[in-house]
């Protein structure tokens, strides 16, 4: 991820809505969740739900398929993990400190 990517995600996460939304699509995992969800469990509008997942989607952090009449959100795990190893480069030396996302269980590099 460069730095521009970066600082197109970071300013599409500055926002409460956005960054509530993005956990949420997280816990969800790659089965992702309906907007009408979403927009229930973050306690905005439907309308309000489409506008936050639109700077979410440009950014790369989540994307959207349509399942018969509704559009199911996901988030977009290898933009997260190419945002949390740009923010961790260049800490410990030079040495990527993350766990590899590929090895569940692995221990700190």
């Amino acid at each position: 991820m460069d730095e521009r990517q970066a600082l197109l995600s970071f300013g599409a996460l500055s926002q409460e809505t956005r960054l509530r939304i993005l956990r949420m699509l997280v816990v969800a995992g790659p089965e992702g969740l309906a907007a009408g969800l979403i927009a229930e469990q973050a306690g905005v509008t439907a309308s309000n739900v489409s506008f936050h997942m639109k700077e979410l989607e440009r950014a790369g952090l989540v994307s959207s398929r349509r399942e018969s009449r509704s559009i199911l959100y996901t988030a977009e795990f290898d933009a997260l993990n190419g945002l949390l190893r740009f923010l961790m480069e260049d800490c410990c030396a030079g040495r990527v400190c993350l766990p590899d996302a590929s090895s569940p269980g692995s221990e700190e590099r």
